[in-house]
């Protein structure tokens, strides 16, 4: 019989996500080898994309919709000439106008007009609700999906190589490998599908990596090969404990034991200037760096996002 785990206040695991898999599908996996139903993760991953999946389990699961929303990198590759369905590789062309003669001057040029902030109409197979259904599962029953523009912010968008290419088809391509920068919410597939309206040429996402999510890279990540070693050697899953997960994605408060008792009991205490509006989630830590609680900053005052004591 196999022995039970003691599963603790839980943590992080940086897992290095596989293409064809669901972010879903890796959290039920994660499930499986944690032995604990509380797995989620911050922020999605399609199933062609790999890379940097943040997955939470036990208390770490409530630190996750604060850690999603911090920002993102990725790297990607983008054809140029062709526009597809969905608007990467796994879907029919919608149209092939070609990338003959595109020069890297006219790339730079319309990768510059898709950096800083922008109002991004998101990807007709994101999941966006319309009408309370989910945008990609109207696509995939064939309606026309109209969503609307959003703000998001693409700190840095950068053509790392270009070369051209014939597809498939016998249609003239371009293909770029780019680094982008951005904030929650952006969609990679949407700036490929941008930069290739934007050329007169069409485009599509063929590739993408999330390399980095807030502090968390692949430097730090673990396949699932290498997790599951962990489970059949009946070794404890090499897990980020809560206190320095939250002291690597959130800036640091630290007070003394009658505060951090006070935080803990939900109590609204003055916050130093250093975390005031607009600073975002603040880690508190008591003494013996024990962390406390997640706060945000209201009117001046501490208010609990999450407490972990």
């Amino acid at each position: 019989m196999a022995r039970k785990r003691e599963n603790g206040p839980g943590g992080l695991l940086v897992v290095d996500k596989p293409a064809g898999f669901t972010s879903h599908d890796v959290v039920a996996k994660l499930r499986g080898m944690a032995r604990t139903r509380r797995v989620g993760h911050a922020g999605t991953l399609d199933p062609m994309a790999t890379g940097v999946l943040v997955i939470g389990t036990e208390k770490a699961t409530r630190l996750l919709g604060h850690l999603a929303l911090t920002d993102k990198q990725y790297v990607a590759s983008v054809r140029l000439g062709q526009d597809t369905v969905t608007e990467d590789a796994e879907s029919e062309f919608t149209a092939t106008a070609g990338a003959a003669g595109l020069t890297r001057e006219a790339v730079d040029a319309g990768v510059g007009k898709l950096t800083g902030e922008l109002m991004q109409v998101p990807s007709k197979v994101s999941a966006v609700k319309v009408d309370g259904k989910r945008a990609y599962a109207r696509v995939r029953e064939g309606e026309e999906v109209e969503l609307a523009a959003r703000p998001v912010t693409v700190s840095s968008f950068q053509v790392l190589e270009m070369r051209e290419d014939t597809a498939e088809d016998g249609t003239p391509v371009t293909d770029l490998l780019v680094s982008v920068v951005c904030s929650s919410g952006t969609y990679v597939r949407a700036l490929a599908r941008d930069l290739g309206a934007g050329l007169g040429t069409g485009g599509h996402l063929t590739a993408l990596r999330r390399t980095r999510v807030g502090p968390y890279g692949l430097d730090g990540a673990r396949t699932l090969d290498e997790l599951q070693e962990h489970v059949d050697k009946e070794a404890p899953l090499p897990l980020l404990p809560l206190g320095e997960a939250a002291a690597a994605a959130f800036p640091r408060w630290d007070v003394d034991e009658e505060q951090a008792r006070l935080i803990g009991n939900g109590a609204q205490l003055r916050m130093p200037a250093a975390h005031g509006e607009g600073s975002g989630p603040v880690a508190v830590f008591g003494p013996g760096d024990r962390f406390v609680a997640l706060v945000s900053e209201a009117k001046g005052r501490a208010k609990s996002l999450a407490v972990f004591v």
